[in-house]
């Protein structure tokens, strides 16, 4: 099969008129969203872990309770049990909000880019870094999944 065959396919490949600068920046643009993505998931994992820490306080107070030191059950249950987080807050309306506030907007920005700028290609940058980087012709370093290894 010859190199040409082996090369990424037609979405990896950067459309007519799309310069170096562009790629780069298109490139850029959508790492800054997929570290957008992993801030969301620490987001997430801060609102199962207080929702877990919260669930855990009914425990400690039956414990309480149970050892005899009613006041403090009364005390975990009435200033922390349901506490909001930040004012008015829990996890769930900080999720919301980053959503709704920053992380739709960054996507369909981001989204909007590339349809207008790179017919809606995506990792355009790092398919021709792979293509820079790979030893074409070796075993598992093919192109495409639907290229066999030796192309």
């Amino acid at each position: 099969m010859s190199d040409h065959h082996d090369g990424p396919d037609e979405r990896h490949q950067r459309p007519p008129g799309a310069s170096d600068l562009t790629v780069e920046a298109l490139g850029s643009l959508s790492k800054a969203l997929e570290t957008t993505e992993r801030a969301r998931g620490l987001l997430y994992g801060f609102h199962q872990l207080t929702g877990t820490a919260d669930f855990e306080l009914d425990r400690a107070v039956k414990l309480l309770r149970d050892a005899g030191h009613g006041a403090w059950a009364d005390r975990v249950q009435r200033e922390i049990l349901g506490r909001n987080v930040i004012p008015g807050h829990w996890t769930f309306q900080i999720i919301e909000a980053y959503n709704s506030t920053y992380y739709e907007p960054f996507k369909s920005l981001e989204h909007a880019a590339r349809r207008e700028l790179a017919d809606g290609r995506d990792h355009l940058y790092e398919a021709e870094l792979k293509e820079i980087r790979r030893t074409n012709g070796a075993p598992d370093h093919t192109a495409r999944p639907d290229v066999g290894p030796g192309g």
